[in-house]
């Protein structure tokens, strides 16, 4: 069944929505929790969506964050220097070409040279108007980056959608006040407004007063 949603502009996270990287995400951040004892479902159940220091604090509350922010700049440096793995999302490349003459950013809990690495290693394209880790205090499922990526591109929230993959970026959309296609296998469990296997299953067309995603 096809569904249709009518916007003016897009906003979308990277990883897990336009670059998959799981594989090198959790090899590294289970190398991380190792000598702290942390299980490995414990790890993978907090580190997709948010900033790392975040995680940090979330995984090891009692621990002083000034550590955790100098951890988390260490971790940002090896996850940029190791995109073994990395590649597009299906669909990735083709939905970016087709949302160009639209309205559009990035809304990524990586920093600048995480970003850029990744993309790069996936063979697409950054948008001109990017929402990072440097942009923002806050990270999801705080609303912060998606309302500062919507005020940038001068769109009201309601009228923008959210393109997400993980449990905190999705409920950072909807505390944005604005809709979500889910993307990939875990992400209709996080409740979006609606949800695809990839980007394959996207199409855009133009409409008097923005674009129409046709979703199914």
């Amino acid at each position: 069944m096809t569904r249709t949603l009518h916007a003016r502009a897009a906003l979308l996270d990277m990883d897990g929505t336009l670059v998959d990287s799981t594989a090198v995400v959790e090899r590294l951040w289970l190398q991380w929790a190792e000598p702290h004892g942390i299980a490995p479902e414990r790890v993978l159940s907090v580190v997709h969506g948010r900033q790392g220091h975040q995680s940090m604090a979330i995984m090891l509350p009692e621990r002083d964050h000034a550590i955790n922010l100098r951890e988390n700049e260490q971790m940002l440096a090896t996850e940029s220097a190791d995109v073994d793995g990395v590649i597009e999302i299906p669909g990735a490349a083709a939905f970016l070409e087709a949302l160009q003459p639209y309205p559009h950013a990035i809304v990524t809990s990586a920093n600048v040279p995480l970003m850029t690495a990744r993309m790069t290693a996936a063979a697409l394209a950054v948008p001109t108007i990017a929402v990072t880790a440097e942009n923002v205090s806050a990270s999801k499922p705080d609303p912060e980056g998606f309302l500062l990526g919507a005020r940038l591109l001068g769109i009201d929230p309601a009228d923008c959608v959210v393109f997400e993959d993980s449990g905190a970026g999705i409920q950072a959309a909807h505390a944005a006040g604005m809709r979500v296609v889910g993307v990939g296998p875990h992400a209709h469990a996080h409740e979006p407004t609606v949800a695809v296997t990839d980007l394959r299953q996207v199409s855009i067309t133009a409409t008097a007063d923005g674009f129409a995603l046709e979703i199914g």
